[in-house]
């Protein structure tokens, strides 16, 4: 039998004719396989047992668009856990898909490397209001046009319901039938690439869903009591029969890549993957990420709440070889910097020019310090890491639901303050991150949400009312009533955006635009050039960066949370300009097209003057330029 396999599991077409199937279930006895009626098609066929628990068969009659499910010990049936498309959702039959029909167009793609990035987190069944694949492409080339690089798409893999967030997926090789079928999800990353767009996927590898998870049926070895986490059993990847439950893993991690040309993972809380075994999962999914990319440029970025900077250390060096990792320490310092709430997890951050100086030139706050919301010691210490490494944002999916309104930042500070944040975040030598809609201060709120059956959507509300708890403000009786109900579809249709505020909300959008530009064209603010950058605290709610270039050549951005601030005398360094120079401003968050009231020179006989609310990026010029200038 002449056999070609890509994968070790799921359903994949012969050139020959037929579909071969493999699927590991070393717990029943007898795996059948049940197709749906059809000409010529057997009511069952029995699939012969392999080697370490493995079932499979070569059925003649099966092919593209088969359904089919799998009965165990002439008992229950279930479809496969490495199905490829669920056009009835997860509780459904799954189906046999022909990859290789689809015809790509970006063969000149060389992928996506961290370097010089701009992510842009999106969640497909909300970035639009019809809420799939092929509405989301029609904005592709509007993104690349402000200057996004990369799109991080929240994950995919098939959940049960109508809506939901992603992160109870339990079908990871199934992209979710809600937005379109396999073949449009290739068309948008088809069409991404062609707009000069990176796409990175989103991938829950900690756990799966509470509702139509059906792997305990086909082997309990899934999963692992050694270790506790806080979303059910953990999945199994150090214990006895780890090797198939790895392997189910990695071959998810190089089918994105492979089959719907994906540029790289995001693993999602991976402080949850639990792994004592010689070569971290971790380790080895980026390992097979970069060979499935057959030498295409790829991105995997890490959410660690426990901030260990061992995740993106080489691997030669004792590491896991990953390449960035969220930083949270940001958004937190940011939070209580624009809007002084301070309370839960923003409890250790003062919101402090020093923070933001400190984050610029060393990523991490905490690296080692008492933490004492949790009361603990949280990080780990590592001052020489690429700045690039670390993904900074003002706002992401978690934190704005986490707000308990679901309301976006802008409803939450000063117009001059979200400027001024938005410029550090934007030109700071960090890889920034947008959530979909900042660009153009999108109104919607974003929530969580989760269409469960009744019981499951009950306990799921209950879930998340204690979670939101942690902050005292959201557990009083008067905002109780506010939060919204996760299950309710009209929770999930509010938080869909509506691009005509790109127009009308111009003013952002230029902003992010220009921001966007200089980064992208400067060449010293985009040089991203490890330890290139330095600060200095000129005043309790202004800092100033100084970015080195080419000799006799820098830039500077002052950043002022405060009031005017009028420096006189100035003894910083930092603010000397070049030898025969002078600063010129380059570009103001205080400029009228954005909202702002204009911006006198800031350095003049007076000394400095530095405007309140406001972000200021200065380049030197030559005196003899300035004279006749």
């Amino acid at each position: 039998m002449n056999l070609q396999r890509r994968y070790p599991i799921g359903a994949e077409l012969q050139p020959n004719g037929g579909t071969h199937f493999r699927v590991w279930a070393p717990r029943p006895k007898k795996v059948e396989l049940l197709l749906e009626a059809g000409p010529g098609a057997p009511a069952a066929v029995e699939l012969k047992q392999q080697a370490d628990g493995y079932f499979a068969g070569l059925v003649p009659q099966a092919a593209e668009g088969t359904r089919y499910r799998f009965r165990l010990d002439d008992a229950g049936c279930f479809p496969d856990p490495a199905s490829r498309y669920q056009p009835d959702g997860p509780h459904g039959a799954s189906q046999v898909v022909d990859p290789s029909g689809f015809g790509w167009n970006d063969s000149g793609w060389q992928g996506a490397g961290l370097e010089g990035q701009v992510i842009y987190e999106m969640h497909i069944g909300t970035f639009t209001r019809e809420g799939t694949w092929q509405a989301a492409q029609r904005e592709l080339t509007e993104l690349a046009d402000c200057g996004i690089t990369v799109l991080e798409v929240m994950p995919v893999a098939d959940f049960p319901g109508r809506f939901g967030w992603g992160y109870d997926g339990v079908g990871q090789f199934a992209p979710v039938r809600l937005y379109g079928e396999p073949d449009d999800f290739r068309r948008f990353v088809d069409a991404a690439h062609r707009a000069g767009l990176g796409v990175i996927l989103d991938v829950v590898y900690n756990h799966f869903g509470p509702d139509a998870n059906y792997l305990n049926e086909f082997s309990p070895d899934y999963f692992t009591d050694k270790h506790e986490s806080d979303w059910g059993d953990p999945i199994n990847f150090d214990g006895e029969k780890a090797g198939p439950v790895r392997e189910f893993f990695l071959t998810n991690a190089a089918y994105w890549i492979e089959e719907f040309h994906i540029d790289g993972l995001r693993l999602d809380a991976t402080q949850q993957i639990f792994d004592a075994s010689p070569e971290n999962i971790m380790t080895a999914i980026g390992k097979r990420v970069r060979e499935a990319a057959r030498g295409r440029k790829t991105i995997i970025v890490a959410e660690n709440e426990p901030q260990l900077t061992k995740l993106v250390r080489p691997i030669e060096s004792g590491g896991y070889g990953l390449d960035a990792l969220c930083n949270d320490d940001f958004h937190h310092s940011a939070m209580v910097a624009m809007t002084g709430r301070n309370e839960a997890y923003y409890t250790d951050y003062l919101g402090k020019p020093q923070e933001f100086i400190s984050m610029v030139k060393y990523g991490y706050l905490y690296q080692g310090q008492r933490y004492k919301w949790q009361k603990q010691r949280r990080g780990t210490p590592d001052l020489r890491l690429a700045p690039a490494k670390f993904v900074t944002y003002i706002q992401n999916h978690d934190q704005i639901a986490n707000s308990g309104r679901g309301e976006r930042v802008q409803f939450m500070t000063s117009p001059g303050r979200l400027r001024a944040m938005t410029a550090l975040m934007l030109l700071a030598p960090g890889t920034p991150m947008l959530f979909q809609g900042q660009e153009f201060a999108s109104s919607s709120p974003f929530y969580y949400f989760a269409d469960h059956k009744p019981d499951l959507a009950k306990l799921v509300g209950e879930g998340r009312a204690k979670f939101l708890a942690q902050f005292r403000s959201l557990a009083t009786s008067e905002m109780l009533p506010f939060l919204v109900d996760p299950a309710n579809p009209s929770t999930f249709e509010r938080c869909k955006l509506d691009f005509s505020e790109r127009e009308r909300n111009r003013r952002s959008y230029d902003l992010h635009r220009d921001l966007l530009r200089l980064r992208r064209e400067d060449p010293v603010f985009s040089a991203q050039t490890p330890g290139g950058v330095d600060g200095a605290v000129l005043a309790e709610e202004c800092l100033m960066l100084r970015f080195f270039g080419e000799v006799g050549d820098a830039r500077l951005l002052l950043v002022n949370f405060g009031r005017d601030l009028h420096l006189d005398p100035a003894p910083e360094p930092l603010l000397a300009p070049p030898d025969g120079m002078t600063w010129q401003t380059l570009w103001s968050s205080e400029d009228p097209r954005y909202g702002g009231t204009g911006t006198p020179r800031l350095d003049s006989e007076d000394n400095w003057r530095i405007p309140g609310h406001a972000a200021v990026a200065l380049r030197p010029t030559s005196t003899e330029q300035e004279r006749h200038g």
